[in-house]
């Protein structure tokens, strides 16, 4: 819901010789649930559920800003698409691996709850979300052709727990999410394959 400039990284005094860029944020809050089955935690094997911020940082591709519009993009392009997929789709969602045995319930007892499942690759950690959600977001971003990067993306799955991606690091579960057929690598509204 919140749209402001940051301006990052300011690396001298005044506005001469200064290098700068712009990062666009945007950040939302969602419900959802999850379990983790791969053994990590026993805790969090019973299905659970959190109130996550995502938060974004776009930066744009096309400097300096120009007049007339002092701007990248509008802020309701450039998030247009982002936040009617987590507000519909991903709001409220249940967070399960393909593996879970959950999700065979569902499909043979309440298949008319499926479109409401995130299906992930391996159990739906907050980092394994995190990744997702940027896969998704650079999808979308390509799709629409919005003159802008993803820099980073956060996950805030409580006030004292957080993951943050950043683009510049060549992360390995990106580039393998990235190599995958999945809904995180389609410019689309899906949450899983079923």
């Amino acid at each position: 819901m919140n749209a402001r400039w940051i301006v990052l990284p300011k690396r001298a005094k005044g506005c001469y010789n200064v290098t700068m860029s712009y990062a666009i944020q945007f950040e939302r809050r969602i419900s959802m649930a999850h379990r983790l089955i791969a053994g990590a935690s026993e805790k969090c094997a019973t299905p659970h559920g959190h109130n996550e911020y995502i938060r974004v940082w776009l930066q744009p591709e096309n400097l300096p800003l120009l007049a007339p519009y002092n701007m990248v993009a509008s802020f309701e392009d450039l998030k247009r698409t982002w936040h009617r997929w987590l507000d519909d789709v991903v709001d409220h969602a249940l967070q399960l691996n393909h593996t879970d045995p959950l999700l065979s319930y569902f499909q043979q007892h309440e298949p008319q709850r499926l479109s409401r499942i995130m299906v992930t690759p391996y159990d739906p950690t907050t980092e394994m979300t995190c990744a997702l959600y940027a896969c998704k977001l650079q999808a979308l971003i390509a799709a629409e052709g919005l003159p802008v990067t993803l820099h980073a993306l956060e996950v805030e799955e409580t006030p004292t727990n957080k993951v943050r991606l950043d683009a510049l690091a060549r992360d390995a579960t990106i580039i393998m999410l990235q190599q995958q057929q999945g809904w995180w690598n389609r410019a689309d509204l899906s949450m899983n394959d079923l």
